[in-house]
């Protein structure tokens, strides 16, 4: 979108598409829509992305997961913004605990490919969390040689101090924005895959 409003503004038209800051008022519904599907999806995680994986917001199920899997990262959580990638890529990020990485990881790094493909400044980052795959396990364990979840929706499972939760995730985007800001946000939901987890984080996230 940013490119095509700078073709229409080099041929003398009008940008089709504004991109406005979340501080804007004009900006207020949608700043009331993404808040009530955070605050409706407590206790479990929800973070709001945009298209370079930045962390803008998130509910407390979300700094729950976040600071239980990676204490480290409570102050990370509240920089402006922290990137939802890089936590993924650190050594003593996300994925430290995930006990199907060697499932998830691959799975992951398609995705991510797809979407360097459409936003090259994304490279640096998935490569870092390619090489950390690689580092974990190697390169049998890339897409090239990796066998695909025959699962209809991929779960993720953390070890902690606490016992394994698990999750499966769904995102959610604005329906036809006509504004960059809105365009590139997602707002990942992550659900309970099993009653073990909903228990557990019902229990914990107050």
């Amino acid at each position: 979108m940013v490119v095509f409003n700078q073709v229409m503004a080099d041929a003398g038209f009008a940008p089709v598409y504004s991109a406005k800051t979340f501080s804007d008022p004009a900006m207020q519904q949608a700043n009331h829509a993404i808040e009530a599907m955070l605050r409706s999806h407590d206790p479990m995680p929800g973070f709001v992305i945009d298209a370079d994986w930045n962390l803008l917001r998130h509910n407390r199920g979300a700094r729950w997961l976040a600071v239980t899997l990676m204490p480290w990262a409570e102050d990370v959580l509240d920089s402006t913004p922290s990137n939802l990638l890089d936590l993924l890529a650190h050594p003593e990020g996300f994925t430290k605990h995930m006990i199907n990485f060697d499932e998830v990881g691959p799975a992951a790094l398609v995705h991510l490919r797809h979407e360097v493909a459409a936003r090259q400044g994304l490279a640096p980052k998935v490569q870092a969390f390619e090489d950390l795959l690689k580092k974990r396990f190697g390169d049998k364990i890339l897409p090239t040689n990796w066998s695909k979840p025959t699962a209809p929706v991929l779960t993720t499972r953390y070890a902690t101090p606490l016992g394994e939760i698990a999750f499966f995730s769904m995102f959610t985007t604005f329906g036809t924005p006509h504004d960059i800001t809105l365009a590139s946000l997602r707002v990942e939901h992550m659900f309970a895959a099993d009653q073990a987890t909903q228990t557990l984080i019902e229990s914990q996230v107050r």
